[in-house]
C-alpha cells in the first residue's frame, strides 16, 4: 500500500523531507519531496547527523518545492550516502540550488575551520556535514520542470509544478501515482507565498488533492497590517539620523532582493537619504543577478525597474563577494546599510557585522523575516542582552527592530481563502510549523472547512488508500502524445460545485475554482500567460447563466483580447 513517511518538518518548522512510497510493478517506488537541513535549536541540528530511516540508495527521485536550505540543504549528504538522482525542480530552483548548496558547503567548511582554529567546538576533530565536493555532485542530477507542464517522471508517476509565490523558483507539487490500477494524487504545498508582494507574481490557485501536505508556519497568527516598506523606511531613517548604521540579516534568496527594491524605492521617494548600501554575501550577489535573468517569475513593477536600471544597478549599491571586501567593510565608521546572510543570523558574514555593530546604541539590527526557535534572530527578538558569536558573548546595545509584516509566508488569514477553493481532501497533513501553529491550523480547518487533518510526528508512516480509478493519469499520458497547449494558455473557471472536466487535466490548463468576476479577469490578464478562458456554468430553464459575474468577466477579458468560452450544464 502507498504510504507517506515524514522524515522532517514534522512538529517543527525546519528540515523538510517527505517520502512518498508505493508499489510499482515488481518493486517499491520511493520519491522524496524536499531534502532540507534542520536548523535552529541544537537538538534539531543534531538530527542532520543521524542516518535516515530509509537507505538513500533506495530513493528513486527527489522533487524540490523551492531552494531554501531547510528544503534542499541535505541533498549533498543524501548523495554522499548513496542517492544517485534525479532531482526535479523548477528552472529557477535548479539555478538557485547550485548557488545555495555551494554557499552552504562553504559556510560549513569555514565554520569547521574556525572551530578547529579557536577550539570552540566540543569535538576534538570537528567535521562539516558535507563539503563543496559533495555539493557539486548534486548539480548533474538537477532536472528542470516547467510550471503547469505535467510530466511523467516514471510510467506510473505524473508530476506537475505550480508557482507558489514564496521565493524565486518556488512551487507547490502535484504528484499523481498509480498503484494496482488505482490513482492517488498527493499535493505538497511547499511554502505558500503572499499576494501583492514585491518581486514575484502572485501564487497560482490551488489544485484538488486526495491527500494534502500543508505548511503551517503562520498557522496561529496574522501578519501586521503595517506597510513593510513604510516600517523599513522609518527604521532606517531613525538609525541614520542618530549617526548609526543598520545591519539587516536577510536570506540571500528573495529577502535580500526585496530589501534592495524597498531601499531603492525609499531613496527615490526621498524617505531616506542616499547612503552606501552593501550587499555582503557572495550567494546574495549571485542570486540578485539570477533574479534578473528569470523574468518569467517577476511581477510587472519589478520588471519595469529592472529594465530601467533603477533597481539593482544603482551608484550607491555595492556588491561584495570576496573576504577582503567584507573585512574592509568592518573598518567603515560612516553610516551605511549592510544587508548580509543569513536571515536568522545563524551563520555567514552577517555574524561579523553583528559582532561589530551591536555594542553601539547608535546602530540598529533590522530583522525582516521569520526567526525560527533557537536562532540568534529569535533570541534578539526575545530581548537577549548578549548574543554568543564565534564563541564570544557580544553585548546587544543596538536597537533591535523586528519587521514582522515582512514575511514571505502566507498567514492563516491569507491561507484559508486559498484552501477554500479546493475540494475536501481525504486527509490533510499539517507540517512545517511549530506546535502552536499546527494545532491552531487543525482547529481552523475543522471548524471552518470541515476538513479532517493530522499532525504527523517525525518518522511517522501513514498509509494512503486509493480513492479513484487511474483513468485520469492514463488519459493525460495519452493526450500528451496527441495534443499540446502552450504552458498555462487556457484558464478553466469552475464554481465550487461544478465537477472537474477532463480538459482540466490537459497540459497547459490552469483551474480557477471561483466564480467569474472582473477582479479575476484582471488577475488573468496581468499574468500574461492566458490567451483564452473556458467558463463552466449551470443554466436554468431560461438557458441563461446562473453566474451573475460572467458578463463583467467576459467584458474585462475582451478588453485584453482574451477569448472567453462558456460551457453550460443544465441544472
Amino acid at each position: 500500500m502507498a504510504k507517506l513517511i515524514f522524515l522532517g518538518a514534522a512538529g517543527t518548522v525546519t528540515g523538510s523531507k517527505h517520502l512518498l512510497q508505493w508499489e510499482s510493478e515488481n518493486h517499491t517506488r520511493r520519491i522524496l519531496v524536499d531534502c532540507g537541513m534542520f536548523q535552529g535549536l541544537k537538538e534539531l541540528r543534531l538530527r542532520n547527523w543521524e542516518p535516515l530511516p530509509v537507505n538513500p540508495e533506495l530513493i528513486d527521485a527527489v522533487i524540490l518545492t523551492h531552494p531554501h536550505i531547510d528544503h534542499i540543504g541535505y541533498l549533498p549528504r543524501l548523495v554522499r550516502d548513496g542517492f544517485e538522482g534525479p532531482v526535479y525542480a523548477s528552472d529557477a530552483t535548479c539555478d538557485m540550488a547550485e548557488i545555495m548548496l555551494r554557499d552552504s558547503a562553504h559556510i560549513q567548511e569555514e565554520d569547521t575551520r574556525l572551530a578547529r582554529k579557536y577550539g570552540f567546538s566540543k569535538h576534538k576533530d570537528p567535521q562539516p556535514l558535507y563539503t563543496l565536493e559533495d555539493a557539486e555532485r548534486v548539480f548533474s542530477m538537477l532536472c528542470s520542470i516547467g510550471y503547469r507542464k505535467p510530466q511523467h517522471i516514471f510510467s506510473d508517476a505524473l508530476l506537475e509544478l505550480r508557482h507558489s509565490g514564496h521565493i524565486l523558483g518556488s512551487a507547490f507539487v502535484e504528484l499523481t501515482v498509480e498503484e494496482k490500477g488505482k490513482a492517488i494524487k498527493v499535493v505538497f504545498s511547499g511554502d505558500v507565498g503572499r499576494y501583492k508582494q514585491p518581486l514575484l507574481k502572485d501564487p497560482d490557485p490551488p489544485t484538488n488533492a486526495d491527500y494534502l501536505l500543508l505548511e503551517c508556519t503562520y498557522g496561529d497568527r496574522t501578519h501586521d497590517d503595517a506597510d513593510p516598506k513604510t516600517e523599513l523606511g522609518t527604521a532606517i531613517s531613525k538609525t541614520l539620523k542618530r549617526g548609526g548604521s543598520a545591519v539587516i540579516p536577510a536570506f540571500a534568496l528573495g529577502r535580500s532582493q526585496m530589501m534592495l527594491q524597498y531601499i531603492a524605492e525609499l531613496t527615490d521617494e526621498g524617505v531616506i537619504p542616499e547612503v552606501p548600501v552593501y550587499l555582503d554575501s557572495p550567494m546574495a550577489v549571485a542570486t540578485t543577478w539570477k533574479t534578473r535573468s528569470h523574468e518569467e517569475e517577476l511581477d510587472e513593477h519589478t520588471l519595469s525597474m529592472v529594465h530601467s536600471n533603477t533597481l539593482f544597478k544603482r551608484a550607491n549599491f555595492h556588491y561584495l563577494t570576496t573576504r577582503d571586501q567584507s573585512m574592509k567593510l568592518n573598518n567603515r565608521t560612516e553610516p551605511c546599510i549592510i544587508i548580509s546572510a543569513s536571515g536568522m543570523a545563524t551563520a555567514g558574514r552577517v555574524l561579523h557585522h553583528l559582532a561589530r555593530l551591536m555594542p553601539d546604541k547608535k546602530n540598529s539590527v533590522i530583522l525582516v523575516g521569520y526567526q525560527v526557535e533557537g536562532s540568534r534572530g529569535r533570541h534578539l527578538i526575545e530581548g537577549a542582552k548578549s548574543i554568543k558569536i564565534h564563541g564570544q558573548h557580544v553585548k546587544v546595545n543596538a536597537e533591535v527592530i523586528n519587521l514582522a509584516s515582512m514575511s514571505g509566508h502566507a498567514d492563516y488569514s491569507e491561507m484559508m481563502p486559498w484552501l477554500k477553493k479546493m475540494k475536501k481532501p481525504e486527509m490533510t497533513f499539517l507540517i512545517h510549523g511549530e506546535i502552536s501553529g499546527l494545532t491552531a491550523t487543525r482547529e481552523r480547518l475543522l471548524t471552518e472547512l470541515g476538513w479532517e487533518s493530522h499532525i504527523p510526528e517525525l518518522n511517522e508512516e501513514y498509509d494512503l488508500a486509493p480513492v479513484r480509478e487511474a483513468e485520469s493519469i492514463i488519459a493525460v499520458r495519452e493526450e500528451e502524445k496527441a495534443y499540446k497547449m502552450p504552458s498555462g494558455a487556457v484558464a478553466i473557471i469552475l464554481t465550487d460545485t461544478f465537477p472537474t472536466p477532463n480538459i482540466a487535466s490537459l497540459p497547459g490548463t490552469v483551474v480557477f475554482r471561483e466564480a467569474p468576476s472582473e477582479e479575476l479577469a484582471e488577475r488573468l490578464a496581468n499574468s500574461r500567460i492566458f490567451h483564452e478562458a473556458i467558463v463552466y456554468t449551470a443554466s436554468g430553464k431560461s438557458g441563461k447563466s446562473s453566474e451573475p459575474g460572467l458578463d463583467a468577466f467576459s467584458t474585462a477579458m475582451r478588453k485584453h483580447n482574451i477569448r472567453v468560452w462558456q460551457l453550460k450544464e443544465a441544472e
